[in-house]
């Protein structure tokens, strides 16, 4: 069973940084559609960033030039770097799997990302 991860989530000033890790065991396929959304209480989940097996990335404009995906096949772990964090981008971040773009998703469980003073 394919098994996700995330972690490195926490407490940050605005202009912080943080760096989430989806960590990716069981029947992963090399070619794949990984992605990091969030969800901030009393909203619905949103995408934040995806890394797309022969199609690159994806990122919601609110993060643009912020936030860098990226991944290491080597040890099947998703990144997303957050630079000049925000009080907005509070929210539970979540690491996601699909076989295809378009494909049902596997989800984590999720890592707290608070950016207050």
């Amino acid at each position: 069973q394919v098994q996700l991860v995330e972690s490195g989530g926490g407490l940050v000033q605005p202009g912080g940084s943080l760096r989430l890790s989806c960590a990716t065991s069981g029947n992963i396929f090399s070619v794949n559609t990984m992605g990091w959304y969030r969800q901030a209480p009393g909203k619905q989940r949103e995408l934040v960033a995806l890394i797309i097996g022969g199609r690159g990335t994806n990122y919601a404009d609110s993060v643009k030039g912020r936030f860098t995906i990226s991944r290491d096949n080597a040890k099947n772990t998703v990144y997303l770097q957050m630079n000049s964090l925000k009080p907005e981008d509070t929210a539970v971040y979540f690491c996601s799997y699909s076989r295809f773009p378009g494909a049902d998703q596997i989800w984590g469980q999720g890592t707290q990302v608070t950016v207050s003073s």
